[in-house]
């Protein structure tokens, strides 16, 4: 698939996911849930065409109560870093310090990732870092199925807005969200994936490096496939 066949595949499945955010809304709205500004979205045109930024995702996307999650979320988190970053990471959902703090990755598996990030010659400051969820499941349980499809359609705007050379997808999670796919981590991870003309390289999360050090090397042997891949020297 050439570059135009991807921007092409990419653009019709953002229109597809948009239009079922849109009926979304409005069932919400009929049920008098709050969390999105429907009107103004048809308005500027962000349904329809695309054009948006991180901004305007994160501004529609308000109070949100599309999933059970909202009832016991201290605040949501919807990522952090520039709107052209080259490489992106995408975990899970929010953990209790992410929660309390209002920013992904901050915790202990958070510490881990920004040394990760280092040790590729980056900052955390350049590259993007988010999660499927952008709230944080009660006792960091996995999130349900409908919790993914509500928060979904926020993650794949975040990547169109964006554009990364590269997405990390930390974990089985995010691995089999982005990918559309049940097979285990294990399987997945050590080779590079296409997202729509994007690279996406799975790997273990950091938390599972933390539970498991022997994930350390096969983290790191995957992280230097992004490196080479982004003209990094490891």
């Amino acid at each position: 698939m050439n570059k135009i066949q991807g921007d092409i595949v990419i653009k019709t499945e953002l229109l597809k996911i948009t239009r079922g955010l849109k009926a979304t809304v409005a069932h919400q709205a009929e049920l008098g849930v709050d969390g999105f500004d429907s009107a103004r979205m048809e308005e500027e045109g962000i349904l329809e065409n695309g054009t948006f930024t991180l901004a305007d995702i994160r501004a529609q996307m308000g109070d949100c109560k599309l999933c059970e999650l909202h009832k016991k979320r201290t605040q949501i988190i919807f990522g952090e870093g520039p709107e052209d970053a080259e490489l992106m990471f995408v975990g899970e959902a929010p953990g209790r310090d992410e929660d309390i703090k209002g920013v992904p990755f901050v915790g202990r598996a958070g510490q881990l990732l920004t040394r990760i990030i280092k040790a590729m010659q980056y900052t955390r400051e350049e590259v993007y870092i988010t999660n499927v969820n952008k709230c944080r499941p009660p006792n960091n349980r996995d999130p349900k199925p409908e919790e993914v499809s509500a928060c979904e359609p926020f993650l794949v705007q975040q990547i169109q807005v964006i554009k990364p050379k590269v997405i990390v997808a930390l974990g089985r999670w995010a691995a089999q969200t982005l990918l559309k796919t049940t097979a285990p981590i294990g399987r997945l991870r050590g080779n590079f994936h296409d997202y729509h003309g994007i690279s996406l390289m799975p790997t273990y999360h950091p938390a599972a490096i933390l539970r498991n050090p022997h994930h350390k090397k096969p983290v790191w042997d995957d992280m230097q496939k992004v490196m080479e891949l982004l003209g990094k020297v490891p």
